[in-house]
Parts: structure tokens; sequence; C-alpha cells
């Protein structure tokens, strides 16, 4: 595969398009729950497949662990996304999402921040070596 192919472009388009749509809608401010409620209805308006607070498992050396996590929603049966309403991004965010992808053997996942005044998200394929939120995500443009 070609390093400058995005994966799942199209896909990917319309969860950020979705996600959009809500933060124009509700703006900045409410806690996370509020934009996990909005976008489920937004993805249901828009067709977008989706499974919200999808229990995964963790496999450990071929055994699955008791210990499980919850992803905000996997859309399309292989991108996870995780939404927060937070001022800011942070180290822990960026490896939670690499965690999930680890888990999960997915190959997307989507980190997306209602908590500014502009949409902030990050593409983050699993194939990306987990270094720091600047070299290992790809920005979205404009923010």
């Amino acid at each position: 595969m070609e390093e400058n192919v995005l994966l799942f472009k199209n896909e990917s388009f319309k969860i950020i398009g979705a996600a959009m749509e809500v933060h124009r809608v509700l703006g900045c401010g409410f806690v996370e729950i509020v934009y996990q409620e909005a976008l489920e209805e937004e993805f249901k308006k828009r067709n977008i497949p989706y499974e919200r607070e999808k229990e995964l498992l963790i496999n450990y050396k071929g055994k699955n662990l008791s210990k499980t996590f919850r992803a905000d929603f996997i859309c399309y049966n292989n991108i996870i996304l995780e939404l927060k309403a937070v001022s800011d991004f942070t180290e822990d965010h960026y490896a939670q999402i690499y965690s999930y992808l680890k888990a999960s053997n997915m190959t997307l996942g989507i980190l997306i921040n209602f908590g500014k005044a502009n949409l902030d998200y990050y593409r983050i394929p699993a194939s990306r070596k987990w270094k720091n939120q600047y070299n290992s995500a790809e920005q979205s443009e404009g923010n």
C-alpha cells in the first residue's frame, strides 16, 4: 500500500463530517456523553454503521484477558472512534487509542475533541508507531 493513501478515507470523511455537524449545532462546553448521544443520532441520520460502547477483548499471548475495554464507537467494523470534551488532547489520549488499536487488531482510530471552539480530530493509523502526539497522528487541517 502506498504511504500517501489514507486508510478508510471515505468512511473517515463521513464520520468527521457527522462530528462537525454535532459540534456546529452544540458548540463546545458539554460533557462527553452529550456529544456521544448526539453523534449517535447523526450516525443514524447519515446511515453510518456503528456500535456504541462496544466491549472489546484484550488478547495476551493467545489468551483473552478478563479485563476488557469499551470504545466509544466502532464504525464500519474497522474504525475505533474515541470522543473527548477537553481543552486539549494529552499524551494519555493518544496512548489510549493506540492501546485500543493494538488490542483490537483494527487499523484506524479517530480521536475527536468537542471541547474547543473548533472541532479537533486526529486520524491515527495502527501502522504508525507510538512516539508522541505530534509525530504519530495525522492532525486535522486548519486547527
